[in-house]
């Protein structure tokens, strides 16, 4: 099978092109920013056209943390909508039948029942600081779905959970909450503080799923014709911030009090996955905190230089 893996750098792209190889498929093709803009819709259909994969996995996304969805929405709306919109319409124009569309658990309603099922999408309002984000990624949703029943294509959408993992991004601001929290920490313990600051309460609640994890879902559902085409991945299991902090704390070594910064937003008060369709369909998560946390740490002191 000929694999187009777009987004091949990036957290979770990088952990699927892992696996890929471990699975002993090697027509992987990938490409960088500097040689195909995946923003521009002519390069994209050209170069689907001239490649002719099997299958195109999306994993190609602007993401960020909740500072830069407050304050950058325009730019995640422009930018997520224009990359699915060349990949998937590009995909379709070139007769490739199978595609992976990779979401985010934001996708989801900001007060909906807990766990979420797929079928709370488009239930009630989103959470306001990344309904941006969202709202582009609940069009890609749509597309597949608008694709699959007027062109027969098997056009398949994961909703990850909260990602971890190496090559994760720790920026200071534009980074996801246990990225962030690990980076505090282990800045905490090198500058020996005595206390470390988080944003919001540290009551939300909040799932985590390795990376690679996600990367095995997607060799999964990519050999697979699945009745439903949104499926949720996660682990099915949350911990409060607080928690999650604490964890770290220990995991570290750490003897520092928590200062919780109530000014700044909570987000979503809990957000975790139902994940028995994808049960049902037989895909669970294997790697538990414990053991992705290890290597996650390992990663960020071999490459904390380059995670400014």
């Amino acid at each position: 099978m000929k694999i187009f893996l777009a987004g091949h750098k990036g957290l979770v792209g990088s952990a699927i092109f892992r696996k890929l190889i471990q699975n002993k498929y090697n027509k992987i093709i990938t490409t960088d920013r500097k040689k195909l803009d995946l923003l521009d819709q002519k390069k994209v259909f050209n170069f689907l056209k001239k490649k002719k994969p099997d299958l195109v996995i999306i994993a190609a996304a602007k993401v960020g943390g909740i500072y830069y969805n407050s304050n950058f929405g325009a730019d995640f709306i422009y930018e997520n909508l224009q990359i699915q919109n060349n990949l998937i319409h590009g995909s379709f124009k070139n007769n490739i039948k199978r595609l992976i569309f990779l979401g985010s658990s934001c996708i989801y309603p900001k007060n909906s029942k807990q766990p979420i099922k797929e079928d709370y999408l488009l239930t009630g309002k989103l959470e306001e600081t990344n309904s941006p984000y969202a709202t582009a990624k609940i069009a890609g949703i749509k597309m597949c779905e608008a694709y699959n029943k007027q062109y027969k294509t098997n056009y398949i959408c994961l909703m990850p959970t909260n990602t971890y993992g190496p090559n994760d991004n720790y920026h200071e601001l534009n980074s996801h909450f246990f990225p962030a929290l690990i980076r505090k920490c282990h800045e905490c313990k090198i500058k020996k503080k005595k206390f470390i600051e988080v944003w919001g309460s540290g009551k939300p609640l909040r799932e985590l799923i390795f990376v690679d994890d996600i990367a095995d879902a997607c060799i999964h559902f990519m050999n697979k014709k699945t009745e439903k085409f949104l499926i949720n991945i996660g682990t099915g299991k949350d911990k409060s911030i607080k928690d999650y902090i604490n964890f770290i704390k220990k995991k570290m070594k750490l003897n520092v009090k928590i200062k919780f910064n109530k000014s700044k937003p909570d987000g979503v008060r809990r957000k975790v996955l139902d994940v028995s369709l994808a049960k049902k369909y037989g895909w669970k998560a294997k790697i538990p905190l414990e053991k992705g946390f290890d290597i996650t740490y390992r990663d960020y002191l071999k490459n904390k230089k380059k995670y400014k």
